[in-house]
């Protein structure tokens, strides 16, 4: 009779050999001939087409590493650039949500407003965002109407925050470009 760790290991040598014929017997790696034999000028056509990366950079100046989420995030940083003069009652980068707390011009304003900005991609699109806009006007301190806005301010704000990305990520290509291109010299 067969113990169940014996049935184990034969299943294993078992799909190890199926994997290991499956292979065809071709080894692994690029064709020679197909290549510059000049390291220099691989190395060069590798980093033109974004392929590369250099030791340098990763150990650059910062102490502790490299931590780019909402940083490179182009909609991103241009919603909180956008809306940078209203406070934050709560901003998940995660959760892909923005909202701000109640904004109004002066303290004796009995209207208010609070905006909502939901990412429902990061590509910079115009179907990318979801804002809302709601309003709040008060009689007193007690009675207060709120209601959602539709119209002009919604629609500014998403054409600020959308072009305000595409110049953030213009920016950016461009710096990387810019990185590869001066300081190669071969």
């Amino acid at each position: 009779m067969i113990s169940y760790k014996n049935l184990k290991i034969i299943f294993i040598l078992f799909i190890s050999s199926i994997l290991l014929n499956s292979c065809g017997g071709k080894l692994p790696g690029a064709d020679a001939r197909k290549y510059d034999p000049d390291p220099k000028k691989r190395v060069a056509k590798n980093l033109s087409e974004g392929r590369g990366f250099r030791l340098s950079e990763s150990f650059n100046k910062s102490g502790g590493g490299v931590f780019e989420f909402a940083s490179s995030n182009e909609l991103w940083k241009a919603s909180l650039d956008t809306i940078d003069f209203m406070p934050l009652a709560s901003v998940n980068y995660s959760g892909g949500i923005i909202i701000t707390d109640w904004y109004s011009t002066d303290q004796t304003s009995n209207e208010s407003i609070k905006i909502s900005i939901r990412f429902l991609t990061n590509e910079i699109r115009s179907d990318a965002l979801d804002i809302k806009v709601f309003n709040k006007k008060c009689m007193s301190q007690i009675s207060c109407v709120i209601s959602e806005k539709s119209g002009n301010l919604i629609v500014e704000l998403k054409e600020k925050i959308l072009k305000t990305a595409a110049l953030y990520d213009f920016e950016n290509k461009s710096k990387k470009s810019k990185k590869y291109k001066g300081k190669q010299k071969y």
